[in-house]
């Protein structure tokens, strides 16, 4: 009952008050940066018909995905950047761990198949439209929903409900798990199993699909004759490549570790990364260099568009 009353203390970066001070006006700038590019790509989809295709059907729910995942987290994060005030109640916590959890891994399966989807798109141009029919695109949809949503209601319970022995301190600026596995007065041998399981399931696993995708689709660019052909291949998966990198290198090095590592310190500053920069950045890097997505801002905006390729 204690734990329902007093919740926890984060304790972030508070021995430097003057980060703290750089860190609430980068996070806050980053932030409505993300809410105005998710939301202009989810718009955009909605309005214009060249966008109701598999891979804006995809990065609509990731740019949704990316709305709740911040929304879930940074609200927080800035009320505790802006004072002294570092508390979060025990209910905050718990549903602030359960979103953080989810969200991240609907991210790992969605990237995966977004990968699959380029894999048809340029290895089986012909039948791209018979794979990728909309009853499968809102199939592999709900998978990475309900996969993300289903590890987190097995681990959040797990890790609340571990003895603390009193300790409230949570050593980052998040109710991340590992950092409140850490304030566990008991071992936590067998929960850290769990989780590394679970992590191979939901992190590892949807990577080698990633991993297999490309190759296929390498081996296929390369016998394009065409350069150019090669190069709107590339440049149509470079994107792609390019948020895997940034999202799974973080997310591999923060919850594939032993949660009382020494190099937990690292992990804050990798999760301030992962929570402000990779949202923001994804619709730039994913839509906004896009001729379709450009096409469709300026019909939007009553300039006219000419229709272009993904």
């Amino acid at each position: 009952m204690k734990r329902l009353i007093y919740g926890f203390i984060l304790v972030g970066f508070s021995d430097r008050p003057r980060l703290e001070m750089v860190l609430f006006g980068v996070v806050f700038v980053f932030y409505l940066l993300t809410l105005f590019g998710n939301m202009t790509i989810i718009l955009l989809a909605a309005l214009d018909l060249r966008l109701h295709t598999p891979m804006y059907f995809f990065l609509t729910n990731l740019s949704f995905l990316d709305l709740c995942y911040t929304t879930s987290s940074i609200p927080q994060m800035l009320y505790n950047l802006r004072g002294p005030d570092k508390t979060i109640s025990y209910l905050g916590c718990a549903i602030q761990l359960y979103f953080v959890l989810a969200f991240g891994g609907v991210e790992c399966v969605l990237l995966a198949v977004m990968s699959y989807d380029r894999y048809a798109a340029i290895c089986q141009p012909l039948r791209y439209s018979v794979i990728m029919s909309p009853r499968l695109c809102g199939w592999l949809a709900s998978l990475a929903w309900l996969s993300g949503m289903g590890n987190s209601l097995v681990m959040t319970p797990q890790t609340l409900l571990l003895p603390r022995c009193g300790h409230r301190r949570v050593d980052h600026f998040l109710c991340e798990m590992p950092a409140l596995i850490g304030l566990a007065c008991v071992d936590t041998l067998s929960l850290e199993g769990l989780a590394f399981t679970l992590g191979i399931l939901i992190v590892l696993a949807p990577l080698m699909l990633i991993l297999a995708s490309y190759i296929f689709i390498t081996r296929a660019v390369l016998r394009i004759k065409s350069v150019v052909g090669r190069r709107k291949a590339f440049n149509t998966c470079g994107s792609h490549l390019t948020v895997v990198c940034l999202f799974y290198g973080t997310i591999i090095y923060v919850y594939l570790q032993p949660a009382d590592s020494p190099s937990q310190d690292q992990g804050k500053f990798l999760t301030l990364f992962y929570t402000i920069i990779t949202p923001c950045a994804n619709p730039l890097i994913y839509s906004l260099r896009n001729k379709d997505v450009k096409g469709a801002l300026k019909k939007v905006f009553g300039r006219g568009g000419e229709p272009g390729g993904a």
